[in-house]
């Protein structure tokens, strides 16, 4: 009969640790949901989640008091089914006591009752809105004088109650935690989100349009002409100079010009006088800033120039734009795959052109049997991640990569090959 009472005695004790273990998780699991819930909505459809939301602190006083209690029943209850088994006089069972419990508390009342409040956060926020929303009415005192008891700590300290100052965060330090929490936030969306912030790593110069790539309307040349480009023109703001490219006057909306085109009122004097000034930045500007800039002058293109003040080419709002949520497929220079050349003979194109189309557009004879496109013959014989700037010889080539994104290349040049003359030439010569 003692026996028999001794294993109803061990069962209970059993399945009670097993319950109290059970309602720690689900304490966690809601505290995480209240606190997900509170970052993803601003409102529920329920009174009551409302209500706790709008009193977080003092619910999540509420659940860590709960959950205190019943770690101290977890443990007293868990060093007393022990002492069937384990002599706890003894200093090291003890110890592996905590331990296996610690352990187990941690794995099965903490890790997985988050994450899984995490993927759910709606579910658990809803099915205890209504519980903990009665619980916190009838243990409001003792909540309160906690609360009142931490202030008081605080004030002796001579700590503010709330932070001074908002906490900063590095980009690198956004982007890990964009990834971690962004488990309910659609791919795309989170992709523009990870590109807002490598916007601060990004400079003008990264993105521009190059100088050699500037389309613009010359005033010193026919009017006739001029008239021309500005009928035919694929762009709405015209960049305008005289003589040269270094001579850059402004810019010039086409809205302005079209009615006077109607009117057959369009001259050089009218032209002029629609100009509007140059916005000129420094190369290094971030993107991230220089976003901000366009915002405050209310412009939509700038000049980039170097800190001797020579051009180097020039950056329009879309460009940013572009690198946040893709390439526009609708602005008719930036055609993927399209092979300018040079009057010098060079070959500006992108780093998506397939390396088929280029031997035939160029009369080249680049290697097909690996790599499809001329971004991964690149990488391929780089060995590494392509940087702005860089120059790689490939079949007596000289290939110059001059725009990156997201480590692939995006614009380069393919300048006229060497004669293999003074490619030996140099090789004796270094010998």
């Amino acid at each position: 009969m003692n026996g028999t009472n001794e294993t109803l005695s061990l069962n209970l004790q059993l399945i009670t640790l097993l319950v109290l273990v059970l309602l720690i998780a689900l304490l966690t699991a809601s505290e995480t949901a209240l606190l997900t819930y509170k970052r993803l909505h601003a409102t529920s459809r329920k009174e009551r989640l409302n209500h706790l939301l709008s009193h977080t602190d003092q619910v999540i006083t509420l659940l860590q008091l709960f959950k205190y209690f019943l770690l101290i029943l977890v443990i007293w209850l868990g060093l007393a089914l022990m002492s069937r088994f384990i002599d706890l006089a003894v200093v090291w069972s003890m110890v592996l006591s905590l331990l296996g419990f610690t352990l187990v508390l941690l794995l099965v009342a903490e890790l997985l009752p988050r994450k899984l409040a995490r993927l759910y956060p709606e579910s658990f926020a809803y099915s205890f809105a209504e519980f903990y929303s009665a619980l916190l009415v009838l243990a409001w005192p003792l909540v309160a004088l906690v609360n009142l008891l931490a202030n008081m700590v605080l004030k002796l300290c001579q700590q503010p109650t709330t932070p001074p100052n908002i906490v900063k965060f590095s980009g690198a330090e956004l982007r890990q935690l964009i990834e971690v929490e962004g488990l309910n936030i659609p791919p795309e969306h989170l992709e523009m989100l990870i590109s807002i912030v490598d916007l601060e790593s990004s400079q003008v110069e990264d993105i521009m349009i190059p100088r050699h790539q500037l389309v613009g309307i010359d005033l010193a040349e026919d009017w006739a002409d001029i008239q021309e480009q500005v009928i035919h023109s694929l762009f709405t703001r015209l960049l305008i100079y005289e003589h040269s490219v270094d001579n850059i006057l402004g810019f010039v909306h086409l809205k302005r010009l079209l009615p006077l085109l109607a009117e057959d009122k369009l001259d050089r004097e009218h032209l002029k006088a629609s100009i509007r000034p140059a916005y000129f930045i420094p190369k290094g500007t971030s993107l991230i800033q220089q976003l901000l800039n366009f915002r405050e002058q209310a412009r939509r293109s700038a000049i980039v120039v170097d800190e001797y003040g020579d051009i180097l080419g020039m950056l329009a709002l879309e460009d940013i734009l572009e690198e946040i949520v893709g390439e526009f497929s609708t602005v008719p220079i930036r055609h993927e795959n399209t092979i300018q050349i040079m009057a010098d003979g060079s070959a500006w194109l992108d780093g998506a052109t397939p390396i088929r189309d280029i031997n035939q557009a160029l009369n080249l004879d680049l290697p097909v049997n690996g790599p499809k496109t001329i971004n991964g013959l690149i990488m391929e014989h780089l060995e590494l991640l392509p940087v702005p700037g860089m120059t790689v010889l490939i079949e007596q080539h000289p290939m110059e990569i001059r725009k990156t994104r997201k480590n692939i290349i995006k614009t380069l040049i393919i300048y006229p090959a060497i004669p293999a003359s003074n490619l030996s030439g140099a090789a004796d010569g270094k010998k």
